[in-house]
């Protein structure tokens, strides 16, 4: 961790940070919930795939490691999302996933740039407008948390998400946001 906030203990994660401030952080982990694991026309692996995507190409580690855990329990391989952010064209996504990957891509690095050509490209792969809009949503949402962590100086994953044991995956599985933040007291 850097030290960026004093008051924050050393090594501090998310949790401690939505500790010391945590008057916004109910609605925060609600919109997590809904988003993440709402009806969608994505899957929720889909969409914890392109959290861990956007966080690696943010290159925020807090968030990436948490996320490429989350998309694990939900069976995507950790491989994959390395792959993306090597080769996109080549990774093992599937041709439908692709252009919605890409599309977050800008979305992340040059959003002033986004084109009609990138939304046809969804659509064409047979998405639906509600499925752009929720990746649209999860990208912001990943840019968002992404500067949150990196702002406030939370830097690392306290778990390895390649070495994480059968036990630690099921225990995530169907675990809500607001869970954990009932887990760590900031929602009662």
């Amino acid at each position: 961790m850097k030290r960026l906030f004093p008051s924050l203990p050393d090594n501090a994660g998310l949790a401690e940070v939505f500790q010391t401030f945590p008057d916004t952080i109910r609605p925060l982990l609600e919109y997590h919930d809904a988003l993440l694991r709402g009806d969608s026309p994505l899957s929720v692996a889909e969409r914890e795939l392109i959290a861990a995507y956007v966080s690696g190409l943010n290159a925020c580690n807090f968030c990436f490691g948490a996320h490429v855990l989350m998309a694990r329990v939900y069976g995507v391989d950790p491989d994959t999302i390395d792959a993306l952010l090597s080769d996109p064209d080549s990774a093992p996504v599937s041709d439908k996933m692709k252009p919605v990957l890409a599309y977050v891509a800008k979305l992340t690095k040059t959003p002033s740039m986004m084109t009609e050509a990138d939304a046809k490209a969804v659509f064409d792969a047979g998405w639906s407008e509600r499925a752009l809009f929720d990746a649209i949503q999860t990208c912001a949402l990943f840019n968002f948390m992404n500067r949150i962590l990196e702002g406030t100086g939370v830097t690392a994953y306290p778990v390895d998400p390649r070495s994480a044991d059968d036990d630690l995956l099921k225990s995530r599985r169907g675990r809500s946001y607001s869970d954990w933040g009932r887990e760590i007291g900031v929602i009662k």
